[in-house]
């Protein structure tokens, strides 16, 4: 299975898979390739919490082609629980600033073909 059909998988279940780099254990996204701490290329894939909070979004009222059925929406940089990370994924239904202030919190909800799919909780 490819990282990303792993990284699919785990945000199925509402998680989110990392590495963690063999050479100095910084947490990295599991699709890099080489740490950007140390450089090194080895690492282990971990699985984390799919929880955090909104740090910033913007809130999409015209679709890229294909994309028609899911306005409005927000497209949100969350940052994650317990770590320095901070992933990208789709909030559906919002559509004014006021539906999701910077700091909500929001949790992994699934994966379709626009990537991860987060949910206010």
């Amino acid at each position: 299975m490819t990282p990303k059909e792993r990284m699919a998988e785990c945000a199925r279940r509402g998680r989110f898979l990392a590495a963690s780099c063999s050479k100095c254990s910084r947490t990295n996204p599991c699709t890099a390739r080489f740490c950007p701490s140390c450089g090194s290329p080895d690492s282990e894939p971990v699985e984390m919490e799919g929880t955090g909070r909104v740090a910033t979004y913007t809130i999409i009222t015209v679709p890229p082609a294909g994309f028609e059925e899911h306005v409005p929406y927000a497209f949100v940089v969350m940052a994650l629980d317990g770590s320095d990370l901070r992933i990208s994924g789709f909030m559906a239904g919002i559509s004014a600033p006021a539906d999701l202030p910077v700091g909500s919190p929001a949790r992994i909800a699934g994966f379709d073909e626009r990537g991860i799919i987060l949910e206010r909780t």
